[in-house]
């Protein structure tokens, strides 16, 4: 029973962390969702406003026309200055300042617009032209801050694009010079080897002529040596007595008889005629 109490108490445990993170969950996004829909309903009205402040510059004549002016120069001009200034912000952190300046800047541009919608329902055509050239004035003053800001950014931004530019374009110079390097590599190896091959045949046809000479000179001189070595030994047989016959000099060449193997027949034969012979006389 005890554990089967526990197992209960464990599974309600987990039931109610589970709806408390559900509850939370939900009341998160439902904040999530008022806070879209309330962003994006404040931009449409915002649209919806300057779409009308711009038809009424075009429509209405007089101060109406002119305070409709001075409120859509004042949003648009706050409106680009912020555009500008959220764009660079993630690569510049030194533009969170000017956007808190910006902010300030908002309030009054607020405040000046509020006091232009009430001027705008004055009936009173005399104040209406004794304010309007004060709130004109301060206008432009907000006008200019902001436009001040928003081409210094622009500048600013301009600059460093500039400078990110040269570092690239030399980065993209070095990587091309290191791309042809083997061309001018390989033109300076095709020449060193063009030369290296021609000395190189220079050195073997010199060697191969070195050699040939070489050769020649050894063939005389070993040719001579042997001439002298037989006339030596020429002088020397004759000086001895019995002179060695040549090849070709017809001296102790073998006769025919020799040649054909006869020699030794015709000698008997020779020596049988020679012989006297025994008659029946000399018996």
């Amino acid at each position: 029973m005890n554990a089967f109490g526990v197992m209960i108490g464990l599974v309600l445990l987990f039931g109610i962390a589970a709806f408390v993170l559900a509850v939370v969950g939900t009341v998160k996004a439902a904040k999530a969702v008022a806070t879209k829909i309330g962003r994006h309903e404040a931009n449409a009205r915002r649209a919806v406003e300057n779409a009308t402040l711009k038809a009424k510059t075009f429509t209405k004549v007089g101060p109406p026309g002119q305070i409709a002016a001075v409120r859509l120069g004042l949003r648009t001009s706050l409106d680009g200055t912020r555009q500008v200034l959220e764009s660079g912000l993630p690569e510049d952190g030194q533009l969170g300042e000017s956007l808190a300046l910006l902010g300030r800047l908002d309030t009054h541009a607020a405040e000046l617009d509020g006091e232009l919608r009430m001027l705008e329902r004055e009936p009173d055509t005399a104040r209406v032209a004794a304010k309007l050239p004060e709130l004109r004035e301060r206008a432009e003053r907000i006008t200019h801050s902001a436009e001040t800001m928003r081409w210094a950014a622009q500048d600013r931004m301009h600059r460093f694009a500039d400078d990110e530019l040269s570092r690239l374009s030399k980065e993209c110079e070095s990587e091309a010079g290191a791309l042809r390097h083997w061309d001018t590599s390989g033109e300076s190896s095709s020449g060193s080897s063009s030369s290296g091959g021609s000395a190189a045949g220079a050195g073997s046809a010199g060697s191969a002529g070195s050699s040939a000479a070489a050769g020649s000179a050894a063939s005389a001189g070993s040719s001579g040596s042997a001439g002298s070595t037989s006339a030596g030994k020429r002088s020397g047989a004759a000086s001895g007595g019995a002179a060695r016959a040549g090849l070709t000099d017809g001296k102790g060449r073998p006769s025919a008889e020799e040649l054909l193997g006869l020699a030794d027949p015709l000698a008997k034969l020779a020596q049988r005629l020679r012989k006297p012979s025994a008659g029946p006389t000399a018996g």
